[in-house]
């Protein structure tokens, strides 16, 4: 059967000014080169924390460095890498230096690709996505921190591919620790990370997105992993959210919800979700800057349900609105400033928040 490798093809045409002629695919196949990438991402913040009757915390800090490392062997068979360090050291129990994505990938057609490594897990939006550019505040959302901690990788497979306006992706990754799964932060303490992790028990994840609505990507991903307590314990960990994203014109939305439960232990449930609406000043002015004023609204708990009941379930309760200005004076280029309270439904405490920061990604 011949192919017809179209973008080749134009490369053909352009490079020799010849008229548009169809190739069969093999007479194309000299034209790839094998090439090494080297990309990146990275993000400095300012922030002003005071919760209500203590001093104020100010911080600044160069709060991720991260290096993309790549290569192309051929059109179906590559490697893909993401080294992080956060807080400028490794020293003294304080920085994080971590191999957050190290994958062979091959891909076999638009509708199934194949991977091996260290992956991201297919849930959330900003899981897969959290370049700063991709989203408004100066710090992640919280929900992203708390509830489907961000970013979540593990060694493991996967695969994934686009059909018919669906996007989808399977991964299969080690399990959690589930003797550190806690009401203060959920499953957060409880990722292995790839170091020397125990696979008796694998994490199985599964995120497919609508796609074919123009400006809009909405979806959903489960996860299931009976997480190892100990040598006679498990905890059945059930893990699902709904995320949406919608950017056209000046508008700007984003939403995602997630939903943890376990099975034993104290600890039954987890929840949280927020929301983003902005708006692009520039658009109807036809700027190439473009100047985003936004507010957001959160609400999460990470013991929202426990065994014990009563203050233990208000205890981890946060409520937070937040308003801010985006600047992007380059698509990849971003400089941010927000301004909020987060509340604790507990004792009704408050914490004032100031950020400053900027973001840039390469690639």
């Amino acid at each position: 059967m011949i192919k017809y490798p179209i973008s080749l093809a134009l490369l053909y045409i352009l490079f020799f000014n010849l008229p548009l002629t169809v190739y069969a695919q093999d007479e194309f196949e000299d034209f790839f080169e094998p090439k090494t990438t080297i990309g990146g991402y990275g993000e400095l913040h300012y922030n002003y924390e005071k919760l209500e009757n203590h001093d104020p915390k100010k911080v600044l800090d160069f709060h991720r460095f991260v290096v993309y490392v790549g290569h192309a062997w051929t059109e179906d068979w590559s490697f893909r890498s993401e080294i992080e360090l956060e807080h400028n050291i490794v020293k003294n129990g304080q920085g994080i230096l971590q191999l957050e994505q190290a994958f062979l990938n091959y891909t076999h057609s638009p509708f199934l690709s194949l991977q091996a490594g260290v992956l991201l897990v297919a849930s959330s939006f900003i899981n897969e996505y959290h370049e700063p550019v991709f989203f408004l505040s100066v710090e992640r959302p919280e929900y992203t921190k708390y509830i489907i901690p961000t970013t979540w990788f593990g060694n493991g497979i996967g695969a994934y591919g686009f059909h018919s306006g669906f996007d989808y992706r399977l991964v299969i990754i080690e399990g959690l620790d589930g003797s550190k799964i806690s009401p203060s932060s959920g499953i957060r303490d409880a990722r292995q990370k790839g170091f020397k992790a125990n696979a008796e028990e694998l994490l199985y994840n599964l995120r497919v997105d609508y796609v074919n609505i123009p400006g809009l990507r909405l979806g959903a991903s489960f996860a299931v992993n009976n997480a190892v307590v100990d040598d006679s314990t498990k905890n059945r960990v059930n893990i699902w959210e709904i995320h949406a994203r919608y950017q056209s014109g000046g508008a700007f939305a984003a939403f995602e919800y997630g939903d943890i439960s376990y099975q034993t232990g104290d600890l039954k449930r987890s929840y949280g979700y927020y929301l983003d609406l902005g708006y692009n000043i520039g658009h109807p002015l036809n700027w190439e800057v473009k100047i985003i004023p936004w507010i957001r609204w959160t609400d999460y708990n990470t013991a929202s349900e426990t065994s014990s009941e009563g203050d233990s379930e208000k205890i981890y309760h946060y409520q937070k609105w937040l308003v801010g200005l985006a600047l992007f004076p380059l698509e990849n280029v971003v400089l941010k400033a927000d301004y909020g309270i987060r509340k604790r439904q507990l004792d009704g405490q408050q914490t004032e928040l100031f950020n400053l920061g900027f973001g840039y990604n390469f690639q």
